[in-house]
């Protein structure tokens, strides 16, 4: 019994040390008011997987857009594979976005609603496949970006009166 737990806890050990690269978009936290979030699955090629595992993959600038009844992710850069030849693809090319067709529909019907966008939060792997965790977001003022800066400081004073 002992065995199996200590086989366990390096199997733990070997998956947190070979944890997939996660790419956060800190941007879109700092600009929107995150409503609702949910994860997607991300209709990549081969190149693109291999590209983004090397960690050259940006979501700053992309944002989720809905046509035909699917979704697209638009705007994601990922560059070339270095080893890829002929089978690399456009690096700015619209991405289809793996989603049931209820939340399609959900997306698509709160995004209609004036003000409300939906923009990628996190890309990252989970048993091997491509995933990005999307928000319904909403755009702050600058006066919303103030107070948030204000509230920071006052949470990092609190910290260090604390310790």
């Amino acid at each position: 019994m002992a065995k199996m737990k200590q086989q366990r806890a390096k199997v733990a050990e070997q998956a947190r040390q070979h944890r997939s690269p996660t790419l956060e978009n800190r941007r879109a936290r700092h600009e929107y008011h995150i409503l609702e979030s949910l994860e997607a699955g991300l209709a990549l090629s081969g190149t693109e997987v291999k590209s983004v595992r090397d960690g050259g993959a940006s979501i700053g600038e992309s944002y989720a857009r809905f046509r035909d009844g699917e979704a697209w992710l638009v705007g994601m850069h990922i560059p070339p594979y270095k080893q890829g030849s002929f089978s690399n693809v456009d690096a700015a090319r619209p991405r289809k976005l793996l989603l049931h067709r209820e939340q399609i529909e959900h997306l698509q019907s709160r995004v209609q609603e004036k003000g409300l966008t939906v923009v990628p939060l996190r890309l990252y792997f989970t048993r091997g496949m491509a995933k990005v965790q999307l928000g319904l977001a909403r755009g702050k003022k600058m006066w919303d970006k103030r107070a948030d800066v204000a509230k920071r400081d006052v949470e990092r004073e609190i910290a260090r009166h604390a310790r």
